[in-house]
Parts: structure tokens; C-alpha cells; sequence
């Protein structure tokens, strides 16, 4: 059975182009028809020279111009092979399958679109722009706070209007937290997988993170104990619903466990919940249980979207929240009164609430995608949440398979942005949301399936496809 090269022979004997550019252009055009797929194995230079009957060097130069392309790979043992294969996906500012930052998706629901502008609008013709373009007091007004009360009250019960802050977003207030809590070479610890922006906050501020190991109910309460024995942490940082990034979420035993080691040495815990409204049914918020030693923090990047820079902190006391409130007034200043005015409304009207429900609902629908392509592979997930983590077979490492999926125009992030202990497992974090569709999502999903599937060892010759 002849060989893919016969037909290549055919046009490199009728053309006048430079035989290495016609090689590379053939073997684009064989990716695009089908005739070629992703990890057909090339033949060799030698090979290759011999059937077409070029030179060495001019085959070699096809090879590096094909390479240059994103067509072909080559790794010595192993060959030359397509690594373009498959379609690549396009989405806004063509950025492809976007799978790196966790973001929610974005409802296809015209009637929520359209209620999200007649709110706005209504809210802006009736607002007092002079009240919002002045500077205001740090954490809202008594309205603005009033309402978050509303909002948190079925997760942190005891919370009050006056241990409550509106702020700009997570991040800032964990940036608070940390300097708030700990000095430059005091340590705080952190679940072994977490947060990247809480590896990245600690480095900023020299503080230093211990890392507490993970089982199937969350981090470990004896080690967390062992520390506050020998390290003297200065807090407990812990996402514990839907942990980014490996979506689990820590039991009602475990939560309890953890209290009673913060209780016992005084340790104060910040509960970062930023995923916490999106299941229907969690255990109780760990603020519930040690309430006068925990940080309850929530907001809309995860549950609305990640441009609506309002978040929520419920501190132990009104002491706590008052020094908070000095800690970001330091570096924020104040959160902007347009946006908290804005999440205000949408929180009074149900707007956020709406928004809520959608982002469950089409959360679900692309897990059921994920499951159906990826869950014989040991995907971890919740079927309310929008990321995914994803073991990684034998003959991959993360990063490759990272950097693989990147040259398909797919982004997932590999294990070691997460790791704090140094020692990540090999796996990848994906994200299920943000700009690109249901379809595009699926056809990023069945691409990680077929490359998870077909590690990077192609062993088979190239035959012509029927």
C-alpha cells in the first residue's frame, strides 16, 4: 500500500516552488484534508529524502519549516510527528479555547441580558452621580452594607451590619488580611493546593506559607496542629467549597476538626468562600463554627462575573473590621461607590440571584460535557461548579501537556501554579467558563480527551488514510 509520499512526489516533480516550502505547504494541506491527524508519525529525514528523492538538507529545511508553522514536533527516540492535527479553536480576540483563568461562564439567556441593562439603567437615571463621585467612607455605605448583610446572612448567621466591609474584590482583601495578620518572615498556612494569587500576595509581602497536605475531606488537621505546635502560623488561609483548583470541598467533620485546632491555639482563619454560592447544598461555613476567630470573605467574580469587582468580609469583630478597613484603606482607598451602588441594586432587585441560577445552570451543562469526555479519567469535579481538575495519564507531565494543548489553541494550567509544598501531582486545572460557547467548550473537552488518550509516543507508521 503506497505511502501518503507518492502523492507528495506527484507535486513536488509539477511545481517551481522551493521544494522545502512545497514540503511544508503539503503537509499543512494534508492536516486540513484529513489525510494526516494528530501524532502520525513522519517519516525520518533519511527516509523522507530517499522516497522523494531530495536531498538531505532540503528535507531537513521542509521539516524546520513545518515546524516553524506549529505543524510538526520532533523529539529524538521518538521522531517527527503532526502535532496539529486537530482544529484549533477560535474565540474572542482569538485567544482559543481559554481554559486558564476561572472565570464563570457567561449565560446565553437574552431575557437576563436584557434585564441586566434595564436594571443598570434604571439604577443610573435615578442615582445621585454627585454622591458617587465623592470619596466615601472605607466599606460602603450603611445601605451597601445593609444589603450585604442580607446576601450573607444563610452563610455566616451571625454576622452584623457593623463587621461587615464592602470591598474591590477578593484579592484585595486577602492582601489586607495578610499583612494585617503576619510580617515579612511569619507564616501562615495554606492548603498544599491553593489559590495561585495567595502564592503570589505571600511572595509580595515575604510572608511565608506552610503548606497542609490534602485528603478526600481537605487539609489535614493533625498537620495543621503540628504546626500551631512547632511553627507559631499567625493564620489559617483555606478555600474550602469547590477549592481551587481541584473543585473538592471539605466535609462538615473536617471543618469542625479545623475549628477546634484554631480555637484551641487562637489561630485566626480566613475563610476565602469565593466559590461558596455557587452549590446548592455545602456544609456550614467554618465562620460558623469558630466565629470569633474567623474571616468570612465572599463575592460576585465567581457567582456573577469577574468584572464586577464587589466582595464582602464579615471580620470576628467590629475592632477587627475597623482595622481591616485601615489595612485596604492604605492600598485601595475605598472600592468604587458606582460599582458597589450597581451590586447593591442587583442584589436588592434578584438580579444577582438570577444571575446565580444561570451560571449553576450552564455550569452543570458543561460538566456533563466534561464528564462525558473526560470522566473515565479521573476527573475531579462538582456538577455546580465551572473548573475541573484533571490527573494526567502516564507520558505526560503537566507542563507538557500544557504547553501541548497551548499549540492547539487550548489553555488549561498545570499543577505547579497551585502547589505550595513544592512536590505537585500531575495534573491540570480547567476552566469550564468564561467568553467561549457550550460548543466550543465540548470541542475543547474532546481535544483534551484525544490528547490525554495519545500521550506524546507515537509508534505508528504513516499510511495513507482511506
Amino acid at each position: 500500500m503506497p505511502t501518503i509520499t507518492t502523492h507528495w512526489r506527484k507535486q513536488l516533480r509539477n511545481s517551481d516552488r522551493p521544494a522545502y516550502l512545497l514540503l511544508a505547504d503539503l503537509i499543512a494541506d494534508d492536516i486540513k484534508t484529513g489525510r494526516l491527524g494528530v501524532r502520525d508519525r513522519l517519516p525520518t529525514l533519511r527516509e523522507l529524502a530517499a522516497d522523494l528523492d531530495l536531498n538531505y538538507t532540503t528535507v531537513a529545511r521542509g521539516y524546520a519549516e513545518a515546524r516553524k508553522r506549529g505543524l510538526i514536533d520532533s523529539r529524538a527516540g521518538t521522531g517527527t510527528f503532526i502535532r496539529s492535527g486537530s482544529p484549533s479553536l477560535r474565540l474572542r480576540g482569538g485567544s482559543g479555547a481559554e481554559m486558564t483563568m476561572n472565570m464563570p461562564p457567561e449565560p446565553d439567556d437574552a431575557h437576563l441580558m436584557a434585564r441586566l441593562h434595564e436594571s443598570a439603567s434604571r439604577a443610573f437615571a435615578e442615582i445621585d452621580f454627585h454622591d458617587l463621585l465623592r470619596y466615601q467612607d472605607f466599606g460602603g455605605t450603611a445601605h451597601d452594607r445593609e444589603v450585604a448583610l442580607q446576601w450573607l446572612r444563610p452563610f455566616v448567621p451571625h454576622a452584623s451590619v457593623d463587621r461587615i466591609l464592602v470591598c474591590p474584590g477578593i484579592h484585595g482583601v486577602l492582601t489586607a488580611l495578610f499583612s494585617q495578620l503576619a510580617r515579612p518572615g511569619e507564616l501562615i498556612c495554606v492548603e498544599s493546593l491553593t489559590y495561585p494569587g495567595v502564592k503570589a500576595i505571600a511572595a509580595q509581602l515575604g510572608v511565608q506559607l506552610h503548606a497542609l497536605q490534602l485528603d478526600d475531606d481537605g487539609p489535614i488537621a493533625d498537620a495543621f496542629e503540628h504546626a500551631c505546635k512547632t511553627l507559631n502560623p499567625k493564620a489559617l488561609y483555606c478555600n474550602p467549597t469547590l477549592l481551587n483548583p481541584t473543585a473538592g470541598t471539605v466535609s462538615r467533620a473536617r471543618r469542625e476538626a479545623l475549628a477546634d485546632v484554631a480555637l484551641r491555639y487562637a489561630i485566626p482563619i480566613i475563610e476565602d468562600d469565593a466559590y461558596g454560592m455557587l452549590p446548592r447544598q455545602t456544609p456550614g461555613t467554618i465562620a460558623t463554627l469558630a466565629p470569633a476567630l474567623t474571616y468570612y470573605v465572599s463575592g460576585f467574580s465567581k457567582c456573577f462575573g469577574a468584572g464586577l469587582r464587589s466582595a464582602y468580609v464579615c471580620s470576628p469583630t467590629v475592632v477587627q473590621s475597623q482595622r481591616l478597613a485601615g489595612a485596604m484603606r492604605a492600598t485601595t482607598v475605598m472600592a468604587s461607590p458606582i460599582t458597589n451602588a450597581l451590586t447593591t441594586l442587583w442584589v436588592e432587585d434578584g438580579t444577582t440571584e438570577a444571575m446565580l441560577q444561570a451560571v449553576r445552570a450552564e455550569s452543570g451543562a458543561r460538566q456533563l460535557l466534561a464528564t462525558r469526555h473526560l470522566g473515565d479519567s479521573g476527573l475531579q469535579a462538582h456538577p455546580e461548579g465551572f473548573h475541573a481538575w484533571l490527573p494526567l495519564t502516564p507520558g505526560w507531565s503537566p507542563v507538557e501537556f500544557a504547553s501541548y494543548l497551548r499549540t492547539q489553541n487550548v489553555g488549561v494550567v498545570a499543577s505547579a501554579a497551585f502547589s505550595t509544598d513544592g512536590d505537585p501531582p500531575d495534573a491540570v486545572r480547567i476552566c469550564l467558563g468564561g467568553p467561549m460557547s457550550r460548543e466550543q467548550c465540548d470541542q475543547a473537552l474532546r481535544l483534551i480527551a484525544d490528547t490525554l488518550a495519545h500521550p506524546l509516543h507515537p509508534h505508528s507508521t504513516l499510511q495513507k488514510r482511506g
